[in-house]
């Protein structure tokens, strides 16, 4: 980085107070959001949907929103503030652990107006402790070793540290040592050949208070370039932003001058949710911009490269449509009675909301992989049903953290039924008794989470070998329940492959839900090919919705 001497030193004599925070916090998510992709990009499994750096930027958005317009001025009563925020908008595992390190770091400074170095280092130790503590089975070479690691590093520099401002400088050095030595740790991360994604989300937030303090800017991202598979551009219109008009898609061929870096940054000056992704030299970028610059990026592109292919959309028509969709269907819940036990479902699409809803849940919320819900979101779904039993299935192992913790700020009864699947929560949804003993029901229901199997068919962004699966980039891969199977070269002999490792033949029913860009009729004919394959077992289609995914499969 380069350093604003002259900015440092002033604000090294500078008392650090709740303002001070409120500026640091505001720079790390700022530059958390620079470096969104670059975070969701580093998945283990070459799957389309990363998320860890969406979740722990909507969770640190949620921490900012509760304090973006506070004028306190002691810092203790901030940094609660900012753990406030951060609990109740956690998301996905990374999230939840991100709201316990503010969690702790709120208590270690909570009698303090100001932050000297001393109490910022007993801070980041009190975040360390707080996170271990709130992870049932802590696993190193995560976004914990991290905060470990940092925790460490600055204990170890207080006796030369002069400032809180030192304090920050070795944090981050601590915390980008750290982030590198995770694939040490963690086998499966030296597999896939990428670092921790959370620590790599929680270096990022360091960092940006630092940049913060030396000056450097915060919305010049580092220059990454995705997978052209991996551009997630539906949920690109889940973030409309007030004054962007339309949606530029351009596919191109750059020139032998193209500078990546340089390339975003002019984007920047055009418009917002600027994507770039790669694939065998060809390159393609996405921007929402308002309608008077809807030419821009076009006539830019044309002066640096070959254009092939452009399309132009207008987002307000397409979220009126969106809109005006959604509310064509709506999804009829079973009535509770107080008293009753009232179910409530993550789930990730409008098919299995409707399934969901057929065998008695009380609420659905909308979520799955890549759009993780959040404390929040968790707890609304249930805080207004008329009783004061709630049973809450997670059906992904990203959202389980957060129903715990939706569990822990509720005066209600909740218990959590831990589905780390759509087909485990609904084989759950089949052992609820509404009127039964919330325990003894909760309990039934996690007892038939070990009665079926799940598999997903989904495509591979990049290339990659993990437990002695070859994959490359764009073909199908199978996962069965969470662990990579096959790689195959069609959706069908992903199918096929999957069944075979869960030794479907000795099952009696399999359940195909297929996706949103899966055609009914493509579900059906894939459907009877197992069928033809296995003709002594059950084969079930039904509509799921859920994007990514061609199929979800239970296997019973």
């Amino acid at each position: 980085m380069a350093v604003n001497t002259a900015r440092v030193d002033k604000l090294r004599k500078r008392q650090i107070d709740g303002q001070s925070l409120k500026r640091l916090v505001e720079a790390g998510l700022a530059w958390l959001r620079t470096n969104q992709q670059v975070v969701n990009s580093l998945n283990v499994f070459p799957v389309p949907d990363g998320d860890t750096g969406t979740n722990m930027l909507l969770t640190l958005t949620s921490a900012y929103n509760e304090i973006k317009d506070s004028g306190e001025k002691h810092l203790g009563k901030m940094a609660g503030m900012v753990a406030k925020g951060a609990l109740m908008g956690a998301r996905g595992n990374s999230g939840v652990i991100l709201s316990q390190l503010w969690r702790g770091f709120a208590r270690g400074v909570q009698d303090h107006a100001t932050l000297d170095a001393e109490t910022l280092v007993k801070a980041f130790a009190e975040a360390r402790d707080t996170a271990y503590k709130g992870v049932v089975r802590p696993v190193e070479g995560t976004i914990l070793t991290v905060a470990k690691g940092v925790a460490a590093g600055t204990e170890a520099s207080l006796g030369s540290a002069k400032d809180a401002v030192d304090i920050l400088e070795t944090a981050v050095a601590a915390a980008d040592e750290s982030v590198k030595q995770t694939p040490e740790l963690l086998p499966v991360l030296k597999q896939a050949g990428v670092v921790d994604s959370g620590g790599k989300g929680l270096f990022f937030i360091l960092e940006g208070m630092l940049r913060h303090v030396y000056g450097e800017s915060l919305d010049t991202p580092l220059a990454s370039v995705q997978p052209l598979s991996a551009m997630n551009l539906e949920n690109a219109m889940q973030e409309v932003e007030e004054g962007q008009d339309y949606e530029v898609v351009v596919d191109f061929f750059p020139n032998s001058e193209f500078e990546l870096q340089s390339f975003y940054g002019k984007l920047e000056t055009m418009g917002t949710s600027i994507q770039v992704g790669e694939g065998e030299g060809m390159y393609r970028m996405h921007i929402h911009v308002p309608l008077e610059k809807r030419y821009e990026p076009i006539d830019y592109i044309m002066g640096i490269g070959t254009i092939t292919k452009v399309a132009m959309e207008n987002l307000l028509a397409q979220m009126d449509d969106i809109q005006k969709g959604a509310s064509q269907q709506p999804i009829k819940f079973s009535a509770v009675e107080p008293g009753q036990i009232a179910v409530v479902t993550v789930s990730p699409g409008a098919g299995l909301s409707r399934i969901f809803a057929s065998l008695g849940v009380a609420a659905v919320v909308a979520g799955g992989q890549t759009m993780n819900p959040s404390t929040q979101d968790i707890l609304s779904a249930f805080e207004n049903l008329p009783t004061d039993k709630v049973i809450i299935l997670p059906n992904n192992k990203n959202i389980v953290m957060a129903a715990n913790q939706a569990k822990e700020v509720t005066v209600k009864q909740v218990a959590v039924v831990p589905s780390k699947t759509v087909p485990q929560g609904l084989a759950a949804m089949l052992a609820l008794q509404p009127d039964g003993e919330l325990d003894s029901v909760a309990e039934k229901m996690t007892k038939a989470l070990s009665m079926v199997k799940t598999g997903e068919i989904t495509i591979a962004v990049r290339n990659v070998e993990i437990d002695g699966v070859n994959v490359k980039e764009g073909e199908v891969i199978s996962l069965l329940d969470g662990k990579l199977v096959a790689s195959s070269g069609s959706v069908e002999e992903g199918c096929l492959a999957l069944l075979e490792k869960a030794d479907a033949a000795g099952h009696e029913l399999v359940t195909l839900f297929y996706g949103q860009d899966m055609p009914h009729a493509e579900a059906n004919r894939i459907a009877d090919v197992i069928r033809g394959k296995y003709p002594n077992l059950e084969i079930e289609v039904q509509e799921g919705g859920q994007p990514h995914y061609h199929f979800i499969i239970s296997v019973e």
